[in-house]
């Protein structure tokens, strides 16, 4: 049975799910679960996994934490898999292209392709898909929106130019 717990953060409400064994999802957004809950394959309650999951992205949030010790396991295809561990490879403080990434996966005309496996990263902050931005540099697309984006970035040391974020 999974588990999920809400933590309040620096950056908003933040929801952690595990399996048993690993992470699978972090919300920016409470999810509609009762169906989950009814079935009896969900439980809203802490656990040592979703704790030690809030801990590390709390130190991260206060610049304490630059990589996270946690198990994971996001449910994706083997692209979407691909493209998530090239994320995790992406060092604190660094931006890396859609194309950089697509590159990096062995296929560099799939920079669309690594744009929507972004989008459905299940466990965003811990794999950093915040970190991937447009070829010119500009901030495209982030499913906690782009001034979350540009809050995370900043963490990280990372100055964003105002001109260059896509509102």
């Amino acid at each position: 049975m999974d588990r999920l717990f809400y933590y309040n953060t620096k950056i908003g409400r933040l929801g952690i799910r595990e399996d048993g064994e690993s992470i699978t999802h972090i919300y920016f957004r409470e999810p509609n679960i009762d169906a989950e809950i009814e079935a009896n394959k969900l439980v809203v309650q802490e656990s040592y996994l979703t704790k030690r999951a809030y801990i590390q992205l709390k130190e991260y949030m206060e610049g304490q934490r630059k990589q996270f010790e946690l198990p994971l396991n996001p449910n994706g295809t083997e692209f979407q898999r691909k493209v998530w561990n090239a994320l995790t490879k992406i060092p604190y403080g660094e931006t890396r292209s859609y194309k950089d990434i697509a590159i990096a996966v062995g296929n560099e005309k799939a920079s669309r392709a690594v744009g929507m496996a972004n989008n459905k990263n299940p466990i965003p902050i811990i794999i950093p898909c915040h970190r991937v931005v447009g070829s010119n540099k500009k901030l495209v697309g982030y499913a906690g929106g782009l001034d979350l984006k540009e809050q995370l970035l900043s963490l990280e040391g990372i100055l964003i130019d105002k001109n260059k974020v896509n509102k």
